[in-house]
């Protein structure tokens, strides 16, 4: 197999365009949707999804305490369609994310939110999906057909529009220009695919990622895509919690992976990142603070809140080689399907 052969290679590659044709196309909505919200002023949000759309979901809720000061929770969406419960959300905001919008229980959660009373947005690939019909507003995220199984254009896309809605509720005009400028960045970022930290993983089959704030979300969605594409157990910590425990495992040559960002976090991640190289694990971070542990090329955005979405773009480039390495077709990983309806 080569590269250019994956489906996904290709849509790691289209991330740029996809990224500037949602920028080109989704501008009234969401506008619509922030006026909606600052409206609303809501005292609390909420966040409804699942795997993927559930790391956008994460990198949001801090992207609105970070930038809002709104704090935002995740909700099981169980609490509706299995248990049939009804919470009380009066003058809040539900962002439901979804790439299909077609989750049964995804859809249920966002209607008994908008019963309950929230102002209920809507992120999916596919804005005439059952999701989009139950929400107040709909926000086409423009990914373009995503073939892969492994989510890569859709992620980006729901990332900059989930940010690009808070920008907007914020009237911050830094970020929105740092919003502006990501289909160059991104285009930078794809063409980087980490090859040392690539080599360091050799025939592991166990690696940790790591991140803390925005860039934590990045760690989570990084763990699950070793899982989906390579077959690679991953675990995702906060660079806060690895030492408390999970380091136990840490053996010589166990790779890591350190997402940061440009931000007040980088600092502590890069200590963290360190000590763990220096137990003799192959480390390798996102940032120049290092000491011991191994730097990882970059693209920073300007701004850092939007870094996070670099570091995933270059990921997924990473990522995506690796498998291929293994032998394993990431269009198609084993017992997965594309769309995953649940109840």
């Amino acid at each position: 197999m080569t590269i250019a052969q994956t489906q996904m290679r290709a849509e790691v590659l289209e991330i740029p365009v996809a990224a500037e044709r949602l920028l080109e196309n989704g501008g009234d909505a969401i506008r619509r949707a922030a006026d909606a919200v600052r409206a609303r002023d809501p005292q609390f949000m909420v966040s409804v999804a699942r795997g993927s759309s559930d790391h956008v979901a994460t990198y949001l809720k801090y992207v609105s305490e970070l930038l809002l000061g709104t704090p935002m929770a995740s909700i099981g969406p169980s609490i509706a369609s299995i248990y049939g419960r009804k919470l009380r959300l009066e003058g809040s905001v539900c962002l439901s994310v979804s790439q299909s919008g077609k989750s049964p229980d995804i859809v249920e959660m966002a209607r008994m939110a908008r019963a309950g009373g929230a102002l209920s947005i809507a992120m999916t690939n596919h804005p005439d999906s059952p999701l989009g019909q139950v929400a107040d507003h709909t926000l086409n995220l423009h990914a373009g057909p995503e073939i892969s199984v492994a989510a890569t254009k859709t992620f980006v896309n729901s990332a900059i529009a989930g940010i690009w809605l808070l920008a907007e509720c914020a009237e911050d005009e830094a970020l929105r220009a740092a919003i502006a400028d990501l289909p160059s960045k991104l285009e930078q970022a794809v063409q980087l695919d980490w090859p040392a930290a690539r080599a360091a993983l050799g025939g592991r089959n166990s690696i940790f990622c790591l991140g803390r704030g925005p860039a934590y979300a990045i760690s989570n969605e990084a763990a699950l895509k070793f899982k989906e594409t390579c077959q690679i157990h991953a675990e995702s910590y906060s660079s806060a919690e690895v030492l408390h425990g999970p380091v136990s495992i840490v053996d010589s040559g166990f790779p890591v992976i350190g997402l940061a960002a440009q931000d007040e976090a980088e600092t502590a991640l890069a200590s963290v990142a360190d000590e763990i190289a220096a137990k003799g694990a192959a480390v390798f971070a996102t940032s120049r603070e290092l000491s011991t542990a191994s730097q990882l090329e970059v693209v920073r955005t300007g701004h850092a809140l939007t870094d996070p979405i670099s570091l995933i773009a270059s990921f997924y480039s990473m990522v995506e080689r690796v498998a291929e390495s293994r032998g394993i077709n990431p269009d198609a990983p084993r017992h997965l399907k594309k769309v995953t309806e649940t109840v």
